[in-house]
């Protein structure tokens, strides 16, 4: 019974993962303009910010390659075709994963990354912590 738990509990983690790091990629330039604006120091840490961008650049470019990303192919393939999902994991999948053509994404992704270039030179992080 444990090997049967361990994939889906695996893919739940990932599942997680794959929420958290959206909503790093998507919060960031809001708190990154609002803690700009209320002078927080920390929104302007190189190491956030080097982070940040290069999140949604992997994203952007892994969109404009055709390729998957590496959590929904990990997540899938631990959950098999015939896995049954429960209350939280449906409402999480049904948050992440839309039902639109490839091309809104790709777009999507590029707009936002371009957003981020636009946030680093509007706001630049300082050049040491």
């Amino acid at each position: 019974m444990c090997f049967v738990i361990y994939p889906m509990l695996l893919a739940d983690l990932i599942l997680m993962s794959h929420l958290l790091f959206v909503a790093f990629v998507a919060g960031s330039v809001p708190v990154v303009w609002f803690g700009a604006r209320r002078g927080w120091s920390w929104v302007r840490n190189r190491a956030f910010r080097v982070t940040h961008l290069a999140a949604i650049v992997f994203v952007a470019l892994e969109s404009l390659l055709g390729s998957v990303c590496p959590l929904t192919v990990w997540e899938y393939a631990l959950r098999g075709e015939t896995s049954e999902l429960g209350f939280i994991q449906r409402g999480l999948r049904e948050l992440l994963y839309w039902d639109l053509p490839g091309w809104v994404f790709t777009f999507a992704y590029c707009a936002f990354a371009l957003l981020v270039i636009v946030t680093w030179l509007r706001i630049p992080p300082r050049r040491r912590d």
